[in-house]
């Protein structure tokens, strides 16, 4: 079972305290459909599921670093500020540069390190690992899939640690996971709300069972 590795620099709003079920919604400020889709999803989520499932959002960046920021998360998160593409989908079908569904749940910024940094850790074989068989491949086929990945990686001048060790396919993502960090779920994109919520409930009811 695949881990989630939550790397973040520092939670700007709330306090986030793991719970036996947990969600994370990775997301960027930059991206209308987080906005649209994932941000009211996600609100549901938490009035719904908040007692039993700890919850915490991420903001990440993988391009236009200039609005995927911390410093424009920490105006959504204050006053509903948007930028960018958001911002101009907000104002030419609303008339607003304000978001009226900021979250009430925890939210930090992904951990943001170079190349070189990236490289130059264990972060490497974290990637590696995930894939599945990893562990029956010879030292050799090891070793020229760890360059191949170091290479590539190489090229990306900054990278967001989160989005990156999950590979994660792009924002919106929603990922399920368990006290031990253990993956449950994922889905990019549009989602539907009953979906996610039946995924919840089912986990939940999973986990009761166990314990009687």
């Amino acid at each position: 079972m695949s881990k989630f590795h939550l790397n973040t620099q520092e939670l700007v709003q709330g306090k986030f305290t793991p719970k036996k079920l947990n969600i994370a919604f990775v997301f960027q400020v930059n991206c209308p459909g987080c906005f649209i889709y994932g941000f009211p999803i996600m609100n549901d989520l938490y009035q719904a599921f908040n007692e039993k499932v700890g919850f915490i959002g991420v903001a990440t960046a993988f391009e236009d670093f200039e609005f995927n920021n911390e410093a424009n998360l920490k105006l959504l998160l204050h006053d509903g500020t948007l930028v960018g593409e958001t911002k101009k989908y907000y104002a030419s079908k609303y008339g607003t540069s304000q978001y009226s569904e900021i979250p009430n749940f925890p939210v930090a910024f992904d951990s943001m390190t170079t190349s070189e940094q990236f490289i130059g850790s264990n972060k490497i074989e974290l990637i590696c690992e995930a894939i599945p068989n990893f562990t029956n491949f010879s030292e050799i086929e090891k070793e020229i899939l760890i360059t191949k990945v170091k290479s590539y990686y190489s090229q990306i001048p900054l990278l967001a640690e989160t989005f990156t060790l999950n590979q994660l396919q792009g924002t919106p993502s929603f990922i399920i996971f368990d006290d031990n960090h253990n993956i449950l779920a994922v889905y990019f994109g549009h989602q539907s709300v009953d979906l996610l919520k039946t995924k919840l409930e089912d986990i939940l009811a999973f986990f009761a069972s166990d314990n009687n």
